[in-house]
């Protein structure tokens, strides 16, 4: 799928794309943070028919709903495409030395050769976060790997 990105002098970057039933998608990143949703009309691909603005937590919550089964649907099917390689989901436990600290200071993947891709906090599912993101209790770490690996990093989580 081809996506075409236009800077937009003093308001940010529009980012757009054609479905496969032909409609056209846009989203406009102000430089502001606010993201606007644009549906263009069918008849005429340069008018925009519809345009939803999103402040952070709208667009959050969009990513997730479109984001995480598209994550369990790439790791599925790189799971069938390389052998040995396994994804586990770990628990942060109220008696985790991690609860509290950053996915950084775990060291996981220069200590285990592991990748953690996500971490899902309730209802949310938070895709590749980065070394400043920080744990809590209940939190649930998707860990990508050899089956050494991933065992390794649920040692680390569950003992430091």
């Amino acid at each position: 799928m081809d996506i075409e990105q236009t800077a937009l002098p003093g308001i940010g970057l529009k980012h757009e794309f054609t479905t496969r039933c032909g409609r056209r998608i846009g989203i406009v990143s102000h430089r502001t943070g606010r993201r606007d949703l644009i549906i263009y009309d069918q008849s005429d691909p340069d008018r925009a028919c519809e345009a939803v603005q999103l402040n952070d937590d709208e667009a959050d919550a969009l990513v997730e709903l479109l984001g995480a089964p598209r994550i369990v649907q790439r790791l599925n099917a790189l799971h069938r495409e390389v052998e040995g390689l396994v994804s586990v989901q770990i628990p942060i436990t109220a008696g985790s030395p991690y609860g509290g600290r950053t996915l950084g200071e775990t060291r996981a993947r220069t200590l285990t050769g592991a990748s953690i891709v996500a971490v899902v906090r309730g209802d949310q599912v938070n895709a590749s976060p980065g070394p400043e993101f920080r744990f809590d209790p209940g939190d649930v770490v998707v860990v990508v790997g050899s089956q050494d690996s991933t065992s390794a990093v649920a040692d680390l989580l569950a003992q430091g």
